[in-house]
């Protein structure tokens, strides 16, 4: 009995425990733009304002990519994420189906459904990405 106790314990209370560790405070809460931390990619830029390791896998960042062009084709992965279009014209993938649209629309991507993302328009597309990696 006292060695199921201890792996209840080991696998539920003690990362949960480890988790409360983090202070969180209004410095390392609030992320503003700094171009010195932008990382390029081969159609724009992306720049992570919540990285996976700042909370448990969540993660924000904006993605800024070149007109007519896309950071990668339509894929499949684990993890489900959202898109918010700040800018720009976008076509949006989802199981094969597309629909095209403008800034102030969002996209849900199911885990394991192929979906993707990319610039149908003559100017850059600017999107929010928000998702949880699994650890």
């Amino acid at each position: 009995m006292k060695q199921i106790l201890f792996l209840l314990i080991a696998l539920f209370a003690i990362p949960i425990l480890a988790q409360g560790t983090k202070e969180y405070t209004i410095d390392n809460c609030v992320t503003a733009f700094r171009p010195d931390k932008v990382e390029k990619t081969s159609v724009g830029y992306q720049y992570w304002f919540v990285d996976k390791d700042f909370v448990d896998g969540r993660t924000l960042k904006v993605s800024v990519v070149a007109p007519n062009s896309e950071t990668h084709a339509p894929h499949v992965h684990a993890e489900d994420e959202f898109f918010f279009v700040l800018e720009g014209k976008a076509e949006f993938t989802l199981a094969g189906k597309t629909k095209i649209v403008e800034g102030y629309t969002s996209f849900y991507c199911p885990s394991n459904v192929e979906h993707g993302i990319r610039n149908v328009g003559d100017k850059e597309l600017k999107y929010l990405v928000i998702k949880k990696y699994n650890k």
